[in-house]
């Protein structure tokens, strides 16, 4: 499907409006948008529009990096989209232009609408309309910058569960948890850090914007960006220190484990010893015939083992 959005010169919103009887000298500037276009419709972009074919090649060719291209008065956007339940990314492709902006993705995307709703509500103000293009840009930007908010709100919301699972869980579980963690943290990191190099880009370049304004409002994006790749990074750090805490937990768990069952070992060794060396049915063993040999045998294990085990406490070993 492709909409069109066209702001005149006596700031009217006019949408709806087919290519074909699209005249630009008539408004002061249009927005196109390719929404989940059909093969026929992405063809558009040569066709009519006549962009430049290494564009037109990455716009069909998903899912391409964040970047921007400058192509003569053009200038060629890379987004990417992020789905807050899946990780999903979703490319959004922006041609940049004088007095128009085409936005091209193959999936109907919230962010978008939300933007051209914006540009149609405020196309009466003066600053929207006189920034044009740019003030289209930005917009559709800031809302995908946005929709990234969520997802790290949710990761951190659910470290800060984990921390107070950590006594209720087995360690197996919760490692488990941690790593789906540091997973999706990774996702997120591969989508925010890339845009966020592109935003720099846009904001030390003399070709996006013309003035200050329109580098505050491009910079404002930015430092959300920064902020989101901070807390990525704090996050994974936590993730790990629970990681590297939950390895710690498990191998002393073990170590105690090992350790009880070495105590119970030692101290039925000597008495496995003393038990064999009766058991072996010699002819010339005195104790055989001793009439009270039985009960001191078993006297002697008794005050062995309970004395061992006594000692053993003492030592503290089995604290």
């Amino acid at each position: 499907m492709i909409r069109t959005l066209a702001i005149t010169r006596s700031h009217e919103v006019v949408t709806g409006i087919p290519l074909e009887e699209i005249q630009p000298e008539d408004y002061a500037w249009m927005w196109v948008d390719f929404n989940a276009p059909t093969p026929k419709e992405s063809a558009l972009l040569t066709t009519y529009f006549h962009f430049h074919p290494l564009a037109v090649e990455d716009c069909l060719h998903v899912l391409q990096r964040p970047k921007l291209d400058y192509y003569d008065e053009l200038q060629f956007f890379v987004l990417h989209a992020l789905e807050p339940d899946t990780l999903h990314v979703e490319e959004v492709d922006l041609f940049l232009g004088q007095n128009l902006i085409v936005s091209f993705h193959n999936k109907e995307l919230q962010e978008v609408d939300e933007a051209w709703t914006e540009i149609i509500q405020h196309a009466h103000d003066r600053k929207i309309w006189s920034r044009g293009p740019v003030s289209c840009a930005y917009n559709v930007m800031d809302k995908l910058v946005d929709k990234y908010f969520p997802s790290v709100f949710s990761i951190e919301d659910e470290l800060a569960e984990l921390e107070n699972r950590g006594s209720t869980e087995s360690v197996e579980d919760l490692m488990n948890q941690v790593f789906d963690l540091r997973g999706r943290l990774l996702k997120l990191r591969r989508t925010v850090v890339p845009m966020r190099d592109l935003m720099y880009r846009i904001v030390n370049s003399q070709h996006v914007q013309s003035n200050n304004e329109h580098k505050v409002y491009f910079g404002d994006i930015y430092d959300h960006l920064l902020k989101l790749t901070d807390m990525i990074e704090a996050d994974r750090e936590m993730t790990a220190d629970l990681r590297d805490s939950y390895i710690s937990l498990n191998s002393n768990r073990m170590n105690s484990i090992m350790k009880t069952l070495t105590v119970i070992t030692t101290v039925f060794m000597p008495l496995t010893l003393i038990a064999g060396i009766y058991g072996m049915n010699f002819t010339n063993m005195p104790e055989l015939a001793w009439k009270f040999g039985y009960p001191a045998v078993l006297l002697l294990m008794f005050v062995l083992g309970g004395g061992m085990v006594l000692w053993f406490l003492k030592r503290g070993w089995f604290k």
